[in-house]
């Protein structure tokens, strides 16, 4: 019993020693830490989340390895937790960046289907449907988005740009419209973009 304190103590602080190097902007280190606590406890579910995290993170505008270890610590943290919808948004998430669209889409759509009102899994899918040129499809994850972030543009925007891909462009237009009473400037830029919505 005392052991067991101790040990889950001892593991308390090799957390927070994760924390600390990552406050003093040491992420290399928290990384080789992280590591470091996987080997001795490789099914520890922060470690795998938190690793992954930190690898998925380093990967912006890099090449894919670091993001490839991440999508493995995820499908590892799913296998502890697999109805957790913010860890397949993660992978997801992930999965896109790599390329492997229709991995990613099962991943958003498994997403939603956990929390529905996950509203930033509804735009992602939407991205992966839009990348795989679905577009119908694409509106209708979109238009889920919107209903659940109203006041965010990022969906409106994709919606703009495919309904003037399926050559809708009194779509387009009522979009921009209904953009310029929020968020001119995104409105002001579908106007430049399109050519559509006046001046």
């Amino acid at each position: 019993m005392i052991e067991a304190l101790v040990n889950h103590f001892s593991w308390m602080l090799l957390r927070t020693q994760v924390f600390v190097y990552v406050l003093l902007g040491l992420r290399d280190q928290a990384i080789a830490y992280l590591r470091q606590m996987r080997a001795v406890r490789p099914d520890d579910f922060f470690v795998l989340t938190t690793l992954a995290h930190f690898l998925g993170q380093r990967d912006e505008g890099q090449a894919a390895p670091n993001r490839a270890e991440a999508i493995t610590l995820l499908r590892q943290a799913l296998g502890l937790q697999p109805n957790n919808a913010a860890l397949h948004f993660n992978l997801a998430f992930l999965l896109e960046a790599q390329g492997q669209l229709p991995d990613a889409e099962a991943a958003f759509r498994r997403a939603v289907a956990i929390d529905e009102k996950l509203d930033r899994a509804w735009y992602g899918l939407g991205l992966v449907l839009i990348r795989q040129r679905r577009l119908e499809e694409a509106l209708s994850a979109l238009q889920r988005n919107t209903v659940l972030q109203p006041m965010s543009p990022f969906a409106w925007y994709q919606m703009a740009r495919v309904h003037l891909d399926l050559n809708q462009p009194e779509q387009t237009e009522a979009i921009i419209r209904h953009l310029q009473g929020f968020e001119p400037k995104v409105a002001n830029q579908l106007r430049r973009e399109t050519g559509l919505g006046g001046v």
